[in-house]
């Protein structure tokens, strides 16, 4: 291996080492690739890190079905003094965990240093762990089925948001699935939050048995999505928003556009919704931060009373689904689903420290 090499990160002095190890073997990526990666995203992806407990998954061999890896919650006693944590209360492990916060580049790229491929961030800020800003559905496909099966059931995810007239903002998981975004920064709480996403997810999986489940078991999952709700817990974490990946290539965790979405739907093309490291550097020099209103728009969550009008509102909607059309013109981004044409669609899919310091997370 290389020697370390001295670097300087806005006044910090860090030594990174074994820069030329290769993390991805199928495609030769380096941990010098790596470290590089976050520097350059860096602007777009700490604002969606500042303030939020972290937990790093580190593949010190690289990645692979041979390698081991692990997450770390608790912040590492070599870390500099520098590098800020946050004290969050474990009841499962009857003490206080450290958990890294990465508010600057400094500390992204010591976290790099460690091989963190993936980086893991909680959906509360540390100063109110109680109080996610977001709710998240985390779709996940059961082979044969992938991403392309995602696209639709996010497309329904988002039907239901808009009779709310709620935002909602995917992003590619960076590995099999899908994640929806719904950014709420009002006030609320996590048994709030669950109970919701709960209760959308039962709701699409009796709308739309064929292709969608709620259960967690992996058995009735073949050839479905399953849309987990669970993820809206204090205790869980959800893969960042322009995170590496561990898988066979350098996948990136991508912000997309529902049009994108829509797309990849019509053309039947998972590989539309595939990105790696350098494909999002460069979508964010033409784009920007297509996950920026995450960070700040205000909206508030709805009564579990309103879905089941939600509900009826998509099934007497009398307009066409994205990607059902015969029509070669782009559809048309926020247009409510037909029912009918969505099963046309579906079908398809299936060929002890004192009380104020106990914090949960």
């Amino acid at each position: 291996m290389s020697a370390p090499t001295i670097v300087d990160v806005q006044g910090r002095k860090l030594k990174l080492t074994n820069l030329d190890k290769i993390l991805y073997p199928a495609t030769g990526f380096t941990k010098g690739e790596v470290v590089d990666y976050y520097v350059r995203i860096a602007p777009v992806l700490l604002p969606h890190l500042i303030g939020r407990p972290l937990t790093m998954k580190r593949y010190p061999g690289g990645v692979g079905e041979d390698q081991e890896y692990f997450f770390e919650k608790n912040a590492p006693k070599f870390r500099p003094d520098w590098v800020k944590t946050a004290p969050v209360w474990s009841e499962g492990n009857n003490r206080t965990v450290n958990y890294i916060l990465a508010n600057d580049l400094p500390t992204l790229v010591w976290i790099a240093n460690l091989a963190s491929i993936e980086l893991h961030p909680s959906l509360s800020l540390a100063a109110d762990l109680e109080t996610p800003t977001m709710i998240v559905f985390d779709l996940d496909p059961g082979p044969p089925a992938n991403i392309v099966q995602c696209a639709q059931v996010g497309l329904w995810v988002r039907e239901i948001f808009n009779h709310f007239g709620l935002q909602s903002f995917p992003k590619t998981s960076g590995s099999k699935g899908m994640q929806i975004y719904i950014p709420l920064h009002t006030r609320t709480s996590y048994d709030q939050t669950k109970a919701f996403a709960n209760a959308i997810a039962r709701l699409l999986g009796q709308e739309h048995p064929e292709l969608v489940v709620s259960d967690m078991k992996k058995a009735v999952r073949t050839n479905k999505v399953f849309v987990d709700w669970s993820q809206n817990d204090r205790h869980k974490t959800t893969i960042s928003v322009y995170s590496l990946r561990a898988r066979e290539h350098p996948t990136v965790s991508t912000p997309v556009t529902w049009d994108e979405v829509e797309q990849a739907l019509k053309k039947k093309d998972a590989q539309r919704l595939v990105f790696e490291a350098k494909d999002v550097l460069a979508r964010v020099e033409k784009m920007g931060d297509l996950f920026e209103p995450v960070l700040k728009l205000k909206q508030k969550l709805p009564q579990l009373a309103g879905l089941a009008a939600a509900s009826e509102t998509v099934d007497k909607s009398e307009d066409e689904t994205v990607g059902a059309s015969s029509s070669s013109e782009a559809p048309r981004p926020n247009k409510p689903t037909k029912k009918k044409t969505i099963k046309k669609k579906t079908a398809t899919a299936k060929a002890k420290p004192s009380a104020a310091k106990r914090r949960k997370l």
